[in-house]
């Protein structure tokens, strides 16, 4: 790939720089008592992305709802104490141990965007993980709607003009082949597969895909990327 295309890296959030399958997955196994311990990743992630579905709001305000859920799905622990526990570990959720550094070398040649489903509230704390990266925000709150909804990349298309940049000059970064690879690449972005789960099967957290997208650039973590980039200036 040619990056010396590119001005504006878009990058999913939530799954691409921030390890949201291990924030879940730890808060339930220790929130949700003795019958979690047992539970396989899949077992809990099912009745998690039903939750999530049934309760698609922002993010720093539904997963109450969401644990409640899955809870009792799954027979775990149920109370207003669990669940508010668990509202709280999704501003907890730990980046990738390579996303901080790999942005910030990143950061150094592009314009660095987040894209994120996640809220304004909840993407503060990410972002402050993450090393405060990024240039400019677009979160659910601004555009009104989520990924894949087309109108969160067009709300963005029109938010980067204004800065200058035209979309032949994005490359769009993700992990999600449901929420991000598939509509981008649909709607004439070029796209970077961070394929974070190239190691386990399936999909995980992240709901399936109707078809599988192939990116233009497909690789295991943002250390990957950021050594693509500068191993090929």
């Amino acid at each position: 790939m040619d990056f010396s295309r590119f001005k504006v890296l878009t990058f999913d959030i939530v799954g691409t720089c921030i390890d949201f399958e291990k924030g879940v997955l730890d808060a339930v196994r220790r929130i949700g008592g003795e019958a979690a311990a047992g539970l396989s990743d899949d077992e809990i992630f099912r009745p998690y992305m039903a939750g999530r579905a049934q309760h698609y709001g922002r993010s720093s305000e539904v997963f109450g709802d969401v644990y409640l859920h899955l809870a009792g799905e799954l027979g775990l622990v149920k109370s207003e104490a669990a669940a508010r526990d668990f509202q709280l570990s999704v501003l907890e959720w730990p980046a990738f141990q390579d996303s901080a550094e790999a942005l910030a070398r990143l950061r150094a040649r592009f314009r660095l965007v987040a894209m994120t489903n996640a809220d304004r509230t909840a993407y503060t704390a990410y972002a402050e993980r993450l090393g405060l990266p990024f240039h400019d925000a677009v979160t659910c709150d601004e555009a009104r709607c989520a990924k894949p909804d087309p109108k969160f990349f067009e709300f963005n298309r029109g938010r980067q003009s204004a800065f200058g940049y035209g979309q032949d000059e994005i490359l769009h970064v993700a992990q999600s082949q449901y929420h991000d690879i598939g509509i981008a690449r649909e709607l004439g972005y070029s796209v970077c597969w961070i394929e974070r789960r190239h190691d386990q099967p399936g999909y995980g957290g992240t709901p399936d895909p109707m078809s599988f997208t192939e990116p233009d650039l497909r690789l295991p973590s943002l250390a990957a990327l950021a050594d693509r980039v500068f191993g090929d200036t």
